[in-house]
């Protein structure tokens, strides 16, 4: 272990990395790029005196190479020195005939295959059609209205609502349209399906509840036919001897009593729910034996993919590119029609056309065609829109066909059934990830002055105590009486919420009504308002503003009350030093925007790092070995900040951050002031805060970097993630 101070200049500007060379190369390389931004791949090192190129591997010694070093990017995003503004030009030009030369290549080898296909596709269209034909039938049980019925009344409807909305709002949307709020609420339906409905891998034993071995197939009975188990699988119990019958039902109906399956009945059913809710769906036949839902969102004027097993939506790429998929054929059917949907979802057209031999594309299409126009024969009054709609969609899905694939968004391999079924079916994809990831994040508002306003509130309330001098005690049960009001709330309709408090100076188990004041204050950031009722002997609280801003805020409160709480315990008796950081958190930055180096989707993005929310957290799935967050002030307001906090997340202490730098920059990020250095920082739990002040006070900065150097467990995780980053400003 050597620590080393490396000095990089990268253009005009100069960086200064203080560096211990047991981190290595990859690590160092990362340092550079959350600097400079030149990607690890595109860095060209350059020795400062004697021009030297420094090469940078696996097997470089850190300790030998000089200090002062000149980096010179390969790439097309940085100004490459000895190439200057011509070299730039003339490399785009490059890239652009290359790109030309590629798309030309691809269409040739479409041609080709086209060719090859017509000489080895069957003639007859039969066995095709015979596959498509009992799905045509098995969609029209979505238009049932006690089938829908059934369904809708096992959905919490009101509580995926306020869900949906609370997910605008967070994007600062509190104002949606229709199809807004529609393709919201259907995102959340899919999540809750995902939680609601059990993968059977073997079924659990029905007497005992011990594992099962599989026992090949069994005669369906009576009341199994009635809802389409044609199939049944049987089961041995390894600690008794009864025979647990799986069977395979077709019915939706019945699949939303049994809330479980495989792939086939999680897609059947969702199909369902979302045709209860009114959604325009398709279920969705891959050959390849998977099935999935389409739903046309008319908020983005396409349809979207949805995967009920894996919870992935609008994510087409999944199978060919993160579980490694040979597609062939991807049919969608509904109850207006059938039609090839395969170009959505692969990039490797040409590749595909060499696998459809079941019949030719004419008869295919034809195939397509007819069944179409048996199902429209009903429709007759929308068939016009129809039509248009079908056009609109084979333009988008030739124009998406020729498209570059994003390479920034890395896909896992399937993540449902066990581990061993998906490898034997080839669907394990690299098994490096196991979420969807990007190493592109745009730019994200937070929308979390609430955050603020919450954290504001707890000052008049904790001065009222050190003001009455409140034993530890019994401030702890104040606040307790607060929390049960808010718990109240939350558990409420989100659209109609009210609860009571009662009032009593006499008792101690009531509220002293000279904390009134100090929670009216407390209910204000929170979109609440109290009125004592006419006994004067308790208060009702309710809404004052948008139910979706209480919603917004509850959690918050919640959480913020829990740590106060925890922080009360430890306290012997409250002070005038109670009143300050880090007991009560005043004057936290908000409401500024923020970018990463990388974000788990949708659930762990950047934002979510500042939403006071515990369960919350920013994932950084390549994070573990360096990786950056910087977050730009609202309208560039210089502040000057006097400390920070920073929570571990929810689960994988490994994942913890380590070591870090904290920087500002007044300058747009041409400069950067350290203002701030962690190493060896370990977080004992789950959910624990830790704060820290600024060591170099004083600098004014509206631009705030985090360089986490490293995480907790580099050898176990690539994975870096926090619960919440809080910063606070001075106050003069």
């Amino acid at each position: 272990m050597v620590a080393r101070k490396f000095v990089i200049h990268h253009q005009d500007s100069i960086f200064e990395i203080d560096y211990d060379t047991e981190y290595g190369v990859e690590v160092l390389q990362t340092q550079i790029f959350s600097l400079t931004y030149v990607p690890s791949d595109e860095q060209k090192i350059v020795a400062e005196d004697d021009d030297r190129v420094v090469s940078l591997s696996d097997e470089t010694d850190l300790t030998s190479i000089p200090d002062k070093l000149r980096l010179v990017s390969t790439g097309g995003n940085s100004e490459d020195i000895s190439q200057g503004t011509s070299g730039q030009i003339e490399k785009s030009d490059a890239e652009m005939v290359k790109s030309d030369e590629e798309l030309a290549r691809m269409l040739q080898a479409e041609e080709e295959a086209m060719m090859f296909q017509q000489y080895v596709a069957a003639q007859d269209s039969s066995e095709f059609e015979s596959r498509i034909r009992p799905y045509v039938s098995q969609v029209l049980m979505y238009e049932d209205p006690v089938r829908q019925e059934a369904a809708r009344k096992t959905v919490p409807k009101d509580e995926l609502e306020e869900k949906a909305l609370v997910s605008l709002a967070k994007e600062g949307n509190f104002k949606p349209s229709k199809h807004e709020k529609d393709y919201a609420f259907l995102l959340q339906l899919l999540f809750w399906f995902k939680r609601s409905f059990r993968w059977v891998n073997e079924p659990s034993c029905d007497y005992c509840g011990n594992k099962t071995i599989g026992q090949g197939m069994g005669n369906p009975l009576t009341s199994e036919l009635a809802y389409g188990a044609n199939r049944v699988e049987l089961y041995r119990c390894t600690s008794c001897p009864i025979i647990t019958r799986f069977p395979r039902y077709n019915d939706p109906l019945k699949l939303v009593e049994t809330k479980r399956g495989r792939c086939g009945e999680w897609a059947n059913c969702f199909t369902l729910y979302c045709r209860s809710f009114g959604y325009d769906s398709r279920l969705i036949l891959d050959f390849t034996d998977h099935v999935w839902t389409e739903c046309f969102s008319h908020s983005l004027g396409r349809w979207i993919h949805l995967d009920p097993c894996e919870g992935v939506y609008d994510k087409p790429m999944l199978y060919e590119k993160g579980w490694g998929k040979k597609l062939n054929y991807v049919i969608a059917i509904s109850v207006d029609g059938v039609c090839d949907v395969t170009k959505r979802y692969t990039k490797k057209w040409h590749e595909v056309l060499s696998r459809r031999t079941l019949t030719t594309e004419s008869s295919l299409e034809a195939v397509l065609r007819a069944l179409t126009e048996e199902r429209r024969g009903s429709f007759m009054s929308q068939v016009s829109a129809l039509k248009l709609r079908d056009r609109n969609e084979q333009e988008e899905l030739e124009r998406n066909l020729h498209s570059p694939d994003d390479t920034s968004v890395s896909l896992p391999g399937r993540q449902s059934g066990d581990k061993e079924w998906r490898i034997l079916r080839s669907e394990f994809g690299s098994g490096e990830n196991s979420s969807v990831s990007s190493s592109s994040c745009p730019v994200r508002t937070c929308v979390d002055d609430h955050v603020t306003n919450i954290h504001d509130s707890f000052l008049p309330i904790v001065t009222q105590f050190v003001v009455d001098d409140l034993p530890v005690a019994r401030a702890i049960e104040v606040l307790n009486m607060i929390k049960q009001v808010l718990v109240d709330l939350k558990n409420a309709p989100f659209k109609t919420r009210k609860a009571r408090l009662t009032l009593d100076a006499d008792s101690s188990s009531s509220f002293p009504e000279q904390f009134l004041p100090a929670l009216e204050v407390l209910l204000f950031a929170l979109s609440l308002k109290s009125q004592k009722d006419t006994d004067e002997k308790s208060l009702t609280i309710c809404l004052v503003g948008k139910p979706t801003e209480t919603a917004l805020a509850l959690p918050v409160a919640l959480d913020a009350l829990r740590e106060l709480v925890t922080d009360l315990r430890k306290c012997q008796n409250l002070n005038k030093d109670s009143l300050s950081f880090p007991f009560l958190k005043q004057n936290r930055v908000c409401s500024g925007s923020v970018l990463a180096s990388g974000e788990e989707l949708p659930s762990g993005i950047a934002t979510a790092a500042f939403d006071g929310i515990q369960e919350s957290k920013w994932e950084e799935p390549n994070g573990a070995k360096g990786c950056w967050i910087v977050y730009k002030t609202l309208y560039n307001q210089v502040q000057q900040l006097i400390a920070y906090e920073l929570m571990s997340a929810n689960d994988a202490p490994e994942r913890d951050p380590k070591d870090w730098v904290l920087e500002g920059s007044n300058d747009g990020g041409s400069t950067w002031h350290v203002l701030d250095k962690q190493t060896n920082q370990v977080f004992e739990e789950r959910f624990q805060r830790k704060s820290y002040k600024i060591t170099s006070p004083g600098i004014q900065a509206n631009i705030f970097r985090f360089r986490f150097l490293c995480g907790r467990d580099v050898n176990s995780t690539s994975r870096l993630q926090l619960g919440s980053i809080d910063l606070y400003r001075s106050h003069h």
